[in-house]
C-alpha cells in the first residue's frame, strides 16, 4: 500500500505525492498498541495500510470510529491547527500504517497550493463523512433508548434498532 492509493491522494500530481512518500514513514505495530491519547500533541498523521485501528474518546473509551481500509486517513487533528489529539488510537489487531510528521506534510502542502486545496478538499470529505456516520450512530443510540418495550422492559424486536 502506497501513499498515492490512498483517498487523499489519488490521482493527485505525481511529484507531488512523491514529496509525501519521501517524508512518510512505515511504521508496524501490535494489538492494543496506542499510536496516540486524546490530548496528547497531535504531531502525526496517518494512513492505514493493513489492520483496524480504533478511534475512542473519554476515559471509559467510547468508540467514535474504526479505520479499516487500506488507505483510510486519521490523525487530522494534527493538520488543522488543533494542538492536541481529539481521540485517542488503539491498535485492535497487528497493524501497518504510513505516519507522517505535520510539519512536514504541511510544508510539502503550503508549497503547492493547487495539490494542497485538493487535498484539504478531500480531507473535509472525510471528515464529513465521519461526522454523518457519527450523527447515524448517534440516532440509532437515541432510538434504541426511546424504544417502546412490552411492558418486560423487552424492546419489540421490530422496534429494535440494528
Amino acid at each position: 500500500m502506497y501513499i498515492k492509493q490512498a483517498d487523499l491522494f489519488w490521482d493527485m500530481d505525481r511529484d507531488f505525492v512523491k514529496e509525501v512518500m519521501d517524508v512518510a514513514e512505515k511504521e508496524s505495530h501490535k494489538k492494543g498498541d496506542f499510536l496516540f491519547h486524546e490530548g496528547s500533541p497531535a504531531s502525526y498523521f496517518y494512513i492505514l495500510i493493513k489492520g483496524h485501528v480504533k478511534l475512542i474518546i473519554g476515559e471509559v473509551g467510547q468508540l467514535v470510529h474504526t479505520v479499516d481500509y487500506p488507505g483510510e486517513a486519521f490523525g487530522w487533528s494534527s493538520l488543522l491547527d488543533r494542538d492536541v489529539y481529539s481521540a485517542s488510537a488503539e491498535c485492535q489487531e497487528p497493524t501497518t500504517l504510513q505516519k507522517i510528521d505535520r510539519r512536514d506534510l504541511q510544508k510539502i502542502l503550503e508549497k503547492d497550493p493547487i495539490n494542497g486545496l485538493i487535498f484539504f478538499k478531500r480531507l473535509a470529505g472525510t471528515i464529513g463523512n465521519r461526522l454523518l456516520w457519527s450523527y447515524k450512530m448517534m440516532t440509532a443510540a437515541s432510538q434504541a433508548a426511546i424504544s417502546p418495550s412490552i411492558g418486560t422492559e423487552q424492546v419489540e424486536a421490530s422496534e429494535a434498532v440494528a
